[in-house]
């Protein structure tokens, strides 16, 4: 562990030597540093980072815990944790002492998260508040666990916010049947709107289909994976959970619709996407079918809602609707309540 004086650039220059996991030695440096105090923090960061002692700053271990959970969960998953990591928290914590940070300090936080206005004079959303809280309790869980610190801070504050209730909305197959009309104009909005109800699949799930999905002797479509937009790029994930790998079987007239579709698309492959647009595409145009066909404005997910409303009035047991809709559970919320006559159902689906 050294700094040295570059005559020629007049900076600091830190480095330091440490051994792997793998028992060999190493060795890593820093220049650029505009005086010898700022060098020796640095390379004194770095120490503490190998040795996982907890006097290392806030930011330093958000560079060990990325390393930690970064491959083991979705990219898109650990990209809005960033975000929230980065632009939330990292802020207010970011060169406080792990070891130091208290209860007090986390109540702080959460005060001025709860005080924070947007441009337009808008808080944060209960929801969106716990969210927050969420992922600084899993940073110091992390450190809890596997690297010694005493106690969570955040756990021991407990949560802001709340988990709210979103109230679901749904068509019924008369309300659906007025918007698909409209979508007629445009095939490939037609042909992914009907999926979307007649399958219950997930949007995501609808824009990573491939030719090599669809099996039409058997009248199926299989679902074993599921489609971002992020930075500027294409990403195909797994699937949102394990049980959401699965094989849908499908109307025989949709069967006949997909057929039809994918025919007129012009040298698609077997692993070329069938629907390649965006979610963003996919909102524009339910905006347009909606108001076209005077139906009430849903959101994209209470298709899958709608289906499952669908399904309970052909007669789907709980389980059955759990398997074709991909839940890990059977513990599906189903409150079926009588309104002028027609059965409206909320359902809680993730």
């Amino acid at each position: 562990m050294a700094v040295y004086k570059d005559k020629a650039t007049n900076t600091w220059r830190a480095v330091y030597r440490y051994t792997d996991f793998q028992g060999e030695r190493r060795q890593s440096q820093k220049r650029g540093f505009g005086t010898k105090r700022e060098a020796q923090l640095w390379e004194r960061e770095q120490l503490n980072k190998v040795e996982s002692n907890l006097t290392m700053t806030f930011s330093s271990f958000l560079d060990l815990y990325s390393e930690d959970m970064k491959l083991r969960v979705k990219e898109n998953t650990w990209h809005t944790k960033e975000h929230i990591l980065r632009t939330k928290i990292l802020p207010y914590f970011s060169r406080r002492k792990m070891s130091d940070i208290s209860p007090k300090d986390v109540i702080a936080w959460q005060n001025e998260m709860i005080n924070h206005r947007d441009e337009n004079d808008k808080p944060y959303s209960p929801v969106y508040l716990k969210t927050l809280h969420n992922q600084l309790s899993a940073v110091f869980n992390h450190a809890v666990r596997f690297y010694n610190l005493k106690q969570n801070p955040a756990a021991k504050v407990g949560n802001m916010g709340k988990s709210q209730y979103r109230e679901m909305l749904i068509w019924s197959q008369e309300e659906f049947e007025k918007f698909i009309e409209a979508m007629m104009c445009k095939p490939r909005s037609f042909y992914a709107f009907e999926m979307l109800y007649w399958t219950g699949i997930r949007e995501g799930e609808l824009l990573a289909l491939t030719l090599e999905d669809f099996d039409f002797d058997k009248g199926t479509v299989r679902i074993n994976k599921s489609y971002q937009r992020m930075n500027r790029r294409d990403v195909i994930t797994d699937p949102k959970t394990p049980k959401s790998n699965r094989v849908v079987q499908m109307p025989e007239f949709l069967v006949e619709e997909m057929r039809d579709y994918i025919r007129r698309l012009y040298k698609i492959g077997p692993k070329d996407r069938i629907f390649a647009f965006t979610k963003d595409y996919l909102h524009h145009e339910m905006n347009r079918g909606s108001a076209a066909a005077g139906v009430k404005r849903i959101r994209i997910h209470d298709l899958r809602h709608s289906h499952v409303s669908l399904l309970i009035d052909l007669g789907y047991s709980a389980v059955a609707i759990g398997d074709r809709l991909g839940h890990e559970t059977i513990e599906i919320t189903l409150i079926v309540k009588s309104l002028d006559d027609l059965r409206e159902v909320k359902a809680h689906v993730g």
